[in-house]
C-alpha cells in the first residue's frame, strides 16, 4: 500500500513540474538623453625624477661549461675476471670466470643445485650471438620428508571442571494463604 502511494506522489511531482517556469519581465532600461561631461582635471606633471643608478652591474662569474663529449677509446675492450663463493655453514657454493679480448668473449659459471647436482654453464660469444651450453654433473637427490620435530609438551589429563559454588535458597517466601 505505502508503495502504491509513494509512486502516485512521484507521478504528481513529475506532473507539477512538467510546466515551464515562468519569470516577470525584465525592468526597462532608461539611456540618458544628454551627453556625458569631460573630466575638467588633469594630472600635474610629476615634479620628483629619478636619477639614474651611479653603478654599473657585474659580469656574472660563473661561466658555463663548454658541451662535453664523452670519449671512448678506440682500443678494444680486454679483460679477465673470476670469482666463487663456498659457504659451508648456508651451503652456497657457485662461481663465475669471463674473459674477453675484442669481440670475443667466453665464460663459464658453476652453480651447486637443491637436488644435488651442479650446473655448469659455459658461453662463447663473438660478436654474433651468444652460444652458451649447460651441463649436469651428479644424479637429483630427493629424499623422503622426515620431520625430526617432537614436541616436549605433553597435555595431562584433566577431569572436567566442576564448581564448588551452590546457589543459596531463595530469601523469598510467599506468605500462607488465608480463607475467610
Amino acid at each position: 500500500m505505502s508503495l502504491k502511494v509513494v509512486v502516485l506522489a512521484c507521478v504528481a511531482v513529475v506532473a507539477l513540474c512538467d510546466k515551464a517556469p515562468v519569470y516577470a519581465p525584465l525592468p526597462p532600461v532608461y539611456v540618458p538623453s544628454y551627453d556625458t561631461p569631460k573630466p575638467a582635471y588633469h594630472a600635474p606633471e610629476p615634479a620628483y625624477h629619478a636619477p639614474e643608478p651611479a653603478y654599473h652591474a657585474p659580469e656574472p662569474a660563473y661561466h658555463a661549461p663548454k658541451h662535453y663529449e664523452p670519449e671512448y677509446p678506440d682500443v678494444p675492450p680486454k679483460y679477465n675476471y673470476n670469482y666463487g663463493v663456498a659457504d659451508g655453514y648456508s651451503g652456497a657454493n657457485f662461481g663465475h670466470s669471463e674473459s674477453r679480448d675484442g669481440y670475443k668473449t667466453e665464460g663459464s659459471y658453476t652453480v651447486d643445485l637443491p637436488d644435488g647436482r651442479k650446473q655448469i654453464v659455459k658461453y662463447v660469444d663473438n660478436g654474433d650471438g651468444l652460444v652458451a651450453e649447460v651441463t649436469y654433473e651428479g644424479e637429483a637427490q630427493y629424499p623422503e620428508y622426515k620431520p625430526e620435530y617432537k614436541p616436549t609438551y605433553k597435555p595431562e589429563y584433566k577431569p572436567e571442571y566442576k564448581p564448588a559454588y551452590k546457589p543459596a535458597p531463595p530469601a523469598y517466601v510467599p506468605p500462607p494463604p488465608t480463607y475467610a
